[in-house]
């Protein structure tokens, strides 16, 4: 089963549109910031917290960026004005990373500077691993001023090694997650892991290095053997739990993060919403093989 899951993912691009398009639903809060608040509203009723992302990467334009970065200001508005217990997600490519530095930068500091004066906390997400120097040289620049700031550490990239030393350092908030994103060969030599299960030790040793630095930590994986590794840490270091969250996706391993609310953990869900659904959504089904097959199996009962 896990071959034919595994054949399956490499098949997905090959997957009618429509049908990604119905697996979609359950990851992504729909296409509106109204689908998205009404998701999040439902999450906060059941305890749970939130973190709002607009789905989208590299844009092609700074007019395109200066577009993104004015919905997460509705997005931050409305958090506050519906009360929301949430924060936000951002992409720099979506912002021009990678075509405006200079415009990118004034965009990312807007909406920090904004969702600050609102209490609401700001995560910068990772890329891939042509983004990865920019975006931590960004966040550094970024955090220096504003403690509302935190940055997505991806245990796949050998590098994180080192980048979390200087990060630990500074006291920086961090998002500490497995990385999905399809690197170029050349980035495997010396930059990221292809193989899935030699992550884990990494992942566990990044989390106890946080927890060491007395630095808040979400923890944003799904695997059950991690997290209960993970919450053996925490029993055996007494770390308190207002030190971190759990973070999990939206529609995903939901009898698990269920688990961890029961136990008295913080659960943060991260929750996009966009039309740009259809490479997210590649993503996420590409991480996780068994809905690879679900779909296949779908597209051929339907054949």
């Amino acid at each position: 089963m896990r071959i034919f899951n595994t054949m399956a993912a490499h098949a997905i691009p090959f997957i009618p549109r429509a049908l990604i398009r119905k697996i979609s639903r359950r990851y992504i809060a729909g296409d509106s910031l109204a689908d998205a608040v009404e998701r999040v509203r439902n999450l906060n009723a059941q305890g749970f917290t939130a973190t709002l992302d607009v789905l989208g990467e590299t844009v092609s334009s700074s007019s395109e960026a200066e577009a993104t970065a004015a919905e997460y200001l509705r997005v931050i508005d409305v958090i506050q004005t519906q009360g929301l217990e949430a924060g936000i997600s951002i992409k720099p490519s979506a912002l021009g990373l990678l075509i405006a530095p200079d415009t990118c930068e004034r965009l990312v500091e807007q909406i920090v500077d904004t969702a600050a004066a609102q209490g609401i906390f700001v995560c910068i997400d990772m890329e891939d691993a042509d983004c990865t120097q920019k975006e931590i040289d960004l966040f550094v620049r970024v955090a220096a001023t504003r403690a509302n700031v935190g940055l997505a550490l991806q245990a796949y990239l050998k590098r994180s090694d080192r980048d979390i030393v200087s990060l630990l350092n500074a006291k920086h908030t961090l998002r500490i997650c497995k990385g999905i994103y399809a690197e170029h060969p050349s980035h495997l030599i010396e930059g990221a892991c292809e193989d899935r299960s030699r992550i884990n030790a990494p992942f566990i040793r990044y989390v106890s290095r946080c927890f060491r630095a007395n630095a808040f930590v979400s923890i944003a994986t799904h695997d059950a053997a991690l997290i209960d590794a993970i919450v053996a840490l925490v029993h055996h270091d007494e770390v308190d739990r207002t030190r971190f969250e759990f973070q999990m996706l939206l529609g995903v391993c939901e009898p698990l993060r269920n688990k961890l609310l029961s136990m008295g953990f913080r659960v943060c869900i991260y929750v996009p919403y966009g039309e740009d659904w259809y490479g997210y959504s590649i993503r996420r089904i590409k991480e996780n093989p068994r809905i690879a097959g679900h779909v296949i199996k779908a597209t051929l009962s339907r054949a």
